[in-house]
């Protein structure tokens, strides 16, 4: 009789402890046991959000180089803009100052100004491509330039005229001037920048970038100009990547 009680006490001890019981004395506490399944599933949430964090963390050529896509989108609505105004079709010109506002906002007053004060001059104190880097500046201020004719005559152009023209040509050099320019970053330049700064100066950069990019456009701020530039494309019609596919 006792190896039999004996044996009931293991078999239930095993099931207990299987089910995530705990035994004091004889007595089963499940409170206990909801706190351990707590606990565990506190250490797996955290090991995943933690897993996430770093997945999500942008570094500086990464950041620099998804700034350029949405650059490159607005050099594709300049493009349809003046596909429009050959085939002497009427549109909105807020298409226009839209696509100039981006390039301003985005492109002239955050990402370059990020390039100047965070990316030129590590390159320059570590003398590696300092006649690269005083183009790029020199594109810069051209750049700015040409987004001041084409803010300031977007509107008029719709009339035709001198104004289409001087914008029709402003956005003509914009786009021969940035292709290659951001062609060059992207391959002479940010693939570089990690062999010419410190660990932590490198590290240092991603969080100067996240929080220009908060102050300036608020949490999400890539995401919001991602989805601005959208609804210009919308608005001229290119918003349907497979219309570029060829038949």
């Amino acid at each position: 009789m006792e190896r039999e009680i004996d044996s009931t006490r293991r078999d239930f001890a095993r099931i207990a402890s299987a089910a995530g019981l705990v035994s004091l004395g004889g007595l089963l506490l499940p409170a206990q046991a909801a706190q351990r399944r707590r606990q565990q599933r506190g250490q797996t949430t955290g090991a995943a959000r933690q897993s996430r964090e770093s997945e999500e963390s942008v570094t500086p050529p990464e950041d620099l180089m998804r700034e350029h896509g949405v650059l490159d989108r607005v050099l594709l609505i300049y493009e349809a803009v003046m596909r429009r105004f050959d085939a002497k079709e009427d549109f909105d010109p807020a298409v226009i100052t839209q696509s100039a506002e981006v390039i301003r906002d985005f492109i002239e007053d955050y990402h370059e100004k990020s390039e100047e004060t965070q990316v030129f001059p590590r390159f320059i104190k570590a003398n590696q491509q300092v006649n690269l880097v005083s183009v790029l500046q020199m594109q810069h201020r051209a750049g700015r330039g040409l987004t001041d004719t084409i803010l300031r005559l977007a509107q008029a152009s719709r009339q035709g005229g001198d104004d289409r023209r001087q914008v029709v040509a402003s956005m003509q050099q914009f786009i021969a001037m940035y292709r290659p320019h951001a062609a060059h970053e992207d391959t002479d330049l940010f693939p570089k920048l990690r062999s010419v700064v410190s660990v932590n100066e490198y590290d240092a950069m991603a969080e100067q970038f996240e929080r220009d990019e908060h102050q300036l456009f608020g949490e999400d701020g890539f995401e919001k100009m991602v989805a601005n530039v959208a609804q210009i494309e919308k608005m001229i019609g290119i918003d349907d990547l497979s219309k570029f596919t060829p038949t």
